[in-house]
């Protein structure tokens, strides 16, 4: 979950219209049109990703009138089809999909069940991936692989490739290295 309680503004005497803002903004929120940067505010949810990354200082964060709470709640979504999603993804539902705003696999699955068809989307449903905006991605990638989703991306948004996690080190391996305990660690995502 996440509150948002501001929204990027763009000083367009400032913005040279290099792009870079376009770039890192997680929701496609802001794009450059005419040389200028534009925010849609429907979508910008105050990760500063935007702000931080302009070299003229053109983009500030500015106080909205009334917050905006970003959250969903995994109830609303049949428990079986996500526990099955889960499980195919091999993520566990109580996990943590999001560090910065402590969102849960869970809300992310009852996204994709909901109709998600991007990062972004999951990003304006849940409110995950709306801090440090790296880390959540490729748990979001995972899910969608495994619901047999192509994700859609906003332009020019750079994303990330799955990583390798515990279910990919081969089975030679992990017989190799006993004292690592990988099965064992396994065997306590199969408990879903």
């Amino acid at each position: 979950m996440k509150i948002v309680k501001f929204r990027a503004h763009v000083d367009a005497a400032k913005c040279s219209g290099d792009k870079l803002c376009e770039a890192v903004c997680p929701t496609g929120a802001i794009q450059v049109v005419g040389k200028k940067a534009v925010v849609n505010g429907e979508k910008c949810v105050a990760c500063s990703n935007c702000s931080d990354i302009c070299r003229e200082e053109a983009i500030s964060l500015t106080p909205l009138a009334r917050p905006v709470t970003l959250s969903l709640d995994p109830n609303t979504v049949d428990q079986n089809e996500l526990k099955a999603l889960c499980r195919k993804a091999r993520l566990h539902p109580q996990q943590l999909i999001c560090l910065c705003t402590a969102t849960r696999v869970s809300e992310a699955v009852a996204a994709i069940l909901q109709g998600a068809r991007s990062p972004a989307d999951i990003t304006l449903m849940t409110g995950a991936c709306s801090g440090c905006t790296v880390f959540c991605v490729q748990p979001m990638l995972r899910l969608f692989k495994a619901h047999g989703v192509e994700p859609i991306f906003p332009r020019g948004r750079r994303w990330y490739n799955i990583t390798p996690t515990l279910w990919d080190i081969p089975a030679q391996v992990v017989k190799k290295y006993p004292r690592y305990f990988l099965e064992e660690d396994r065997e306590v995502f199969r408990k879903i």
